[in-house]
């Protein structure tokens, strides 16, 4: 529906705004003109929220958004497209603000339901922990001070013990510190950007356990390729938070479930990622980036591994096949609305030419050109028919060597780090170049002869 509002962040401006969610009595707005960076939430009878037509009975003139996404010049027309053919509130559906308390009756101690400011689309419980004048202090349980604000005592943002449960909104439990990291070293599948999984930040959080899973969920959708793809896993859950995503030319938005521990994040996120066909992406802890001379046990246990005692194994073969589940969580994802990229990806026969090192296949003849004189001429060596997974670092910098002739400035680079066999074996051109300082055509072409080396061709 539409309807006016005032622009929160510019007060004086009439917009025109759309409904885009309902939680209990509040509804979910967003000015037409922006995006959904800037949604907000009114009670719905807040004095802020007005029926069309209501700015211009009044003498008024609606107003573009601040940060209208177009000329402002082209307002007018926008405004008539905007309007025309819309469905309008209704003025009937408007109520009067309740009427304002004489006096200030709170005391320090009382219990209250508050929104959290930060995240205002979460009503969490909350403390009185100070009074001054008209003006009263909101701690919120379980928090030490991070949310907290000072606001006026007849604000529109606190609510008696109850509320929630009276209007059916979603009253968060106490608060406790979850931090999801993020693991950018991880193979991140058909489905994901990995340049723009670097870009993002090493971790989410600390914060509520529901702001964390909604900002690592929409990380994943703001790093697909499609983002329709990463939605199609999503089902609608409730209580949650809202992610939203483009396609086809429409902005859609979800709920995620409600969720109150880290177990519970990082379960949907394993499950998310496992549908994405990528690697465990995250994790409770940080994960190791710089080490380089990690054997595959430790590998494996410090990418696998979520929580002590816990292990969540990721599929990487586009063959396995995903088990139903029967938990409430599962009912929010879709494992069955797998989408391939491409034919190749259906093909159980596929096999990725360079697969451990991330290379697109139209990369591939290239390197192969590049590489093929130096693997050509290789001579006999003492490294054949020895397993790569035993050699020293000597032994690495002298395949280094063997491999192409022009590597031998860079085989001093393994044994600066203690790149041993097994340590080969899981390097990829994009650890090569951000932690040995390696250019891209020489990552290339050395991914290229550990691919063959995997492949039983040294």
């Amino acid at each position: 529906m539409k309807l006016e509002a005032q622009d929160p962040r510019n007060t004086t401006s009439t917009c025109i705004a759309t409904v885009v969610g309902l939680t209990g009595a509040r509804l979910r707005l967003r000015l037409d003109g922006s995006d959904n960076k800037n949604d907000f939430w009114r009670l719905v009878d807040s004095a802020e929220i007005q029926p069309i037509g209501n700015c211009e009975k009044n003498g008024g003139m609606l107003q573009p958004p601040l940060g209208f996404r177009l000329n402002a010049s082209s307002w007018p027309m926008f405004l008539l497209k905007t309007l025309n053919g819309a469905e309008m509130a209704p003025i009937r559906i408007f109520h009067k603000e309740p009427p304002s308390p004489s006096h200030n009756f709170f005391k320090m101690g009382m219990k209250l339901e508050a929104v959290d400011r930060k995240n205002p689309h979460f009503i969490c419980p909350a403390t009185i922990g100070e009074v001054r004048g008209s003006e009263v202090l909101v701690t919120f349980d379980g928090w030490r001070g991070a949310f907290d604000y000072w606001c006026r005592f007849d604000s529109r943002d606190i609510f008696p013990v109850g509320w929630c449960s009276l209007t059916g909104d979603n009253l968060q439990p106490p608060g406790t510190k979850v931090c999801i990291y993020l693991n950018k070293n991880g193979s991140t599948g058909p489905h994901l950007d990995k340049k723009k999984v670097q870009q993002l930040p090493d971790h989410f959080g600390p914060a509520r356990a529901s702001v964390v899973l909604q900002q690592a969920v929409q990380a994943c959708i703001d790093c697909a390729y499609h983002q329709k793809t990463v939605f199609s896993f999503l089902k609608q859950g409730h209580g949650g938070a809202v992610i939203s995503a483009v396609f086809d030319r429409e902005q859609h938005t979800l709920n995620l479930p409600a969720v109150n521990s880290i177990t519970y994040v990082l379960r949907f996120l394993e499950k998310l990622c496992h549908n994405l066909r990528s690697d465990n992406l995250f994790g409770n802890q940080p994960f190791t980036q710089t080490h380089l001379s990690l054997t595959t046990t430790e590998y494996s246990h410090s990418h696998d591994r979520y929580l002590p005692g816990e292990t969540f194994a990721l599929g990487n073969s586009l063959a396995r096949s995903l088990e139903p589940h029967s938990d409430s969580m599962d009912s929010t994802l879709n494992p069955t609305n797998l989408v391939s990229t491409s034919q190749n990806l259906r093909n159980p026969g596929y096999r990725p030419l360079l697969p451990s090192c991330g290379l697109p296949l139209s990369t591939a003849s290239a390197v192969r050109r590049l590489c093929s004189r130096g693997s050509d001429r290789r001579d006999a060596s003492r490294l054949s028919g020895r397993d790569p997974s035993l050699w020293t670092v000597e032994d690495v910098m002298q395949f280094v060597r063997e491999a192409d002739p022009q590597f031998g400035p860079h085989a001093d680079l393994f044994r600066k780090h203690e790149i041993d066999g097994k340590a080969l074996l899981l390097l990829r051109s994009d650890t090569m170049m951000k932690y040995m300082g390696l250019k891209l055509g020489p990552a290339l072409k050395l991914c290229y002869h550990i691919d063959r080396l995997k492949q039983g061709k040294f």
